[in-house]
């Protein structure tokens, strides 16, 4: 625990300082977690990391996140019409290979470029929003996720009795969910109250609903492909804490969810 924290600290502290200078900067260091993150991804389902698919998924995951706006570029291609291209990319690499890289390789290696470089594409998105309140979002919905994360660990702790998913995470619980979603939603309520107007009440319980909700089904993909590949994390780059995908793995999962859905109010 001691490990964890101070870890946390510094890299929590690192991060978020980083997010308040924001620009390409900012941008620069999220491309750098999704880099690392695929690199995880790759390893953790044995493949090489540095293989010819796996190049291939780099590529695709820097094109995701590459700061186009930012450098006042055009995406030429779009991002669905990029991954259709890809996911077409890899169906020749099977076709050229003689199924020597079978179609399940490249599928999970499809699957973890889109799941990592729409992740952190979203997350490096809200920083710089076209209102001009991006660092006011991104700082809403990671301080929700992480509420969330404390709420359900502490009153799991204290009061949890039923196993939420024993089979994917046997040490989570219903009451800890809920604790997590309750504690999410007061936050992102304070943060309502102190928006100047910026911010509605009923918009900010709902982001604070999904932030928790839908942040810890997150937890539970992550924890859900371990398992399925017998490793307890996915990298060791933070000490206590795993890898990047470890520690990312909620944000990645609601940054999307919420601009998808329209639910940061922030055109």
């Amino acid at each position: 625990m001691r490990q964890r924290l101070i870890t946390g600290l510094i890299a929590g502290g690192g991060f978020l300082g980083i997010c308040l200078w924001g620009g390409l900067e900012y941008h620069a260091l999220v491309v750098m977690m999704a880099l690392i993150g695929f690199y995880e991804f790759v390893r953790m389902i044995g493949l090489p990391a540095f293989g010819g698919t796996a190049v291939i998924g780099y590529a695709g995951v820097l094109y995701a996140v590459f700061p186009w706006s930012l450098l006042q570029l055009t995406n030429p291609l779009g991002m669905m019409g990029f991954f259709w291209l890809l996911m077409l990319l890899f169906f020749v690499v099977t076709v050229v290979s003689k199924n020597d890289i079978p179609i399940g390789q490249i599928a999970l290696m499809f699957l973890g470029t889109v799941y990592i470089g729409l992740g952190f594409a979203y997350l490096a998105a809200t920083r710089s929003t076209p209102d001009g309140h991006g660092l006011f979002w991104t700082i809403l919905m990671l301080a929700a996720i992480w509420s969330s994360d404390a709420g359900a660990y502490f009153t799991g702790r204290r009061f949890g009795k039923t196993k939420l998913w024993p089979a994917i995470s046997p040490n989570k619980t219903v009451e800890g969910a809920v604790g997590g979603v309750l504690l999410a939603v007061i936050v992102a309520a304070l943060f309502a109250l102190f928006s100047g107007g910026l911010l509605p009440v009923g918009r900010a319980l709902l982001l604070g609903g999904s932030a928790a909700v839908v942040g810890q089904m997150g937890d539970l993909i992550q924890s859900a492909y371990k398992r399925v590949y017998g490793i307890k994390d996915s990298g060791t780059l933070l000490p206590g804490h795993g890898g990047i995908l470890d520690r990312c793995d909620s944000w990645i999962a609601v940054f999307p969810f919420v601009h998808i859905l329209g639910l940061l109010p922030m055109y």
